[in-house]
């Protein structure tokens, strides 16, 4: 079994205040992929940063406090690939892939567009320029996993209160159509979907109106697969016993 858990984070150094490090521990997991750090690489000083029995790799963003991706590996890679080569990709640390003899996996952070009109035009570019990259890793021989916050929920079952949100980001018809792409079109597979086509839980919940213990949510992380991959999804949860954030852990075991 291969178990691979990720989530944003909102901040690592947060993440180990609500004992995050100690419960994914127990967890066993072969990967962690985690979205928004907040820090560089040079401020991991502290050994909780670090998890006995793996390799940590870091892309961080090029403004301090910011973004950043890393991901926890019980297994050295053979090749690490940072960034995506445009400059939000890379300069705000949004993208890292380590690369295994017979599996890739990688770890994004969509920009969000919910501070106003420019940002939500940066997405939208991100997301074209990042549709070509999937497009042409699917024609890989090497099958990928590609974890992340990707700041869009898909479908109406994927968000709490769709009717009052199709005007706000992360929720536009022209972000769904992008994973209409993604998914219909280029052939990824979102991996919880395929396993639950029916079953309503969300990933992440606004700080507001108590939307946490309400479950008012959004399901924006993902596991996306290449189709190869789709029979060998064992078992998924998205994991809320403790909140080590404003999103949960996406737990997804494999036949691998």
């Amino acid at each position: 079994m291969f178990k691979i858990i990720n989530i944003n984070v909102n901040g690592i150094r947060s993440a180990v205040k609500k004992n995050f490090f100690d419960w994914v521990m127990n967890q066993q997991a072969d990967l962690i992929c985690l979205q928004e750090t907040r820090i560089q690489t040079e401020q991991l000083t502290d050994p909780k940063f670090f998890l006995d029995g793996y390799n940590a790799y870091f892309c961080d963003a090029q403004q301090k406090g910011y973004s950043g991706v890393a991901i926890y590996s019980k297994y050295k890679p053979k090749n690490i690939i940072k960034g995506l080569g445009w400059s939000v990709a890379d300069n705000e640390g949004r993208y890292l892939q380590l690369d295994f003899e017979n599996l890739k996996v990688a770890n994004i952070y969509i920009p969000s567009g919910t501070s106003g009109d420019l940002r939500q035009t940066i997405k939208y570019d991100f997301l074209e320029k990042y549709k070509k990259v999937l497009a042409g890793q699917l024609k890989e021989r090497v099958p990928y996993i590609i974890c992340g916050d990707f700041n869009i929920a898909h479908n109406n079952i994927d968000i709490k209160n769709w009717r009052t949100n199709q005007k706000n980001s992360g929720f536009l018809p022209e972000e769904r159509a992008w994973l209409d792409i993604v998914f219909d079109q280029i052939g990824f597979i979102d991996a919880y979907r395929f396993k639950n086509p029916d079953k309503i839980e969300y990933t992440w919940w606004s700080n507001r109106a108590n939307a946490w213990n309400n479950n008012v949510g959004w399901r924006i992380d993902y596991q996306i697969i290449s189709p190869q991959l789709k029979d060998q999804i064992i078992k998924t949860e998205i994991y809320r016993k403790e909140k080590f954030s404003d999103h949960a852990p996406l737990i997804i075991d494999y036949n691998i």
